[in-house]
């Protein structure tokens, strides 16, 4: 398996040969070609997060998974979508996936309601991967360690619309993950953060801060 950074929140894993997105707003990436797509997660509706998902979907014919009213507007809009609720398993030619709750707001960039915001875990090649989408530091995210034992964490630490760094770090203390990837940061300038900060605090509590550049391979 490896897990590709593209900017933001967006990740691209493969497995397999089978290329799985995660929120593919691809402005960081701006000649990203989607090939072997077969699944797409977007975690809200927000146009930093439904991207190109959209577009990638009608191009390669890629699901979009995302939650009831996300999907059914990705649908209106001819994309392919599995609608979802939060908390039961979903079965995928390479593993399975869960939505689980995110602290947030969602709604389309033309003002249609998205639904409730969410995480996702996905159990890949016997690894869990826990990506937050845009949340607040919560309670969730210890039932999350518990029930769901992530080795990896996925999350956002720019502060003002996510929890910051502060925050992501008692997250990880909650997850329990060995490895922490941070993310929506540094993108714009309300969510400027100093990366070393994030190392430093990640590495005090016997974490692996795993820094990943843009178009990085993990």
């Amino acid at each position: 398996m490896e897990i590709k950074y593209l900017g933001h929140s967006a990740f691209e894993i493969e497995t397999t040969g089978k290329k799985i997105l995660i929120d593919p707003f691809l402005v960081c990436v701006p000649n990203y070609k989607p090939e072997n797509i077969y699944d797409i997660f977007v975690t809200h509706a927000h146009g930093d997060h439904l991207g190109n998902a959209i577009d990638i979907s009608k191009q390669t014919g890629a699901p979009i998974t995302a939650v009831f009213e996300l999907a059914n507007y990705c649908k209106s809009k001819g994309a392919k979508a599995n609608d979802i609720g939060i908390g039961a398993w979903c079965e995928y030619s390479w593993g399975r996936g869960i939505a689980v709750p995110a602290f947030h707001s969602s709604s389309t960039p033309d003002g249609v309601y998205g639904g409730m915001p969410c995480g996702y875990i996905l159990e890949i090649e016997g690894k869990t991967i826990y990506h937050a989408g845009d949340t607040g530091l919560n309670s969730e995210m210890k039932m999350i360690g518990e029930v769901y034992e992530p080795d990896i964490a996925m999350l956002p630490i720019g502060g003002k619309y996510t929890m910051d760094i502060e925050h992501a770090v008692k997250a990880a203390e909650w997850l329990g993950a060995s490895e922490i990837i941070p993310m929506h940061y540094n993108t714009f300038d309300a969510i400027s953060v100093d990366i070393n900060d994030f190392e430093r605090q990640i590495r005090e509590i016997g974490k692996f801060p795993r820094i990943m550049g843009i178009n990085e391979n993990k």
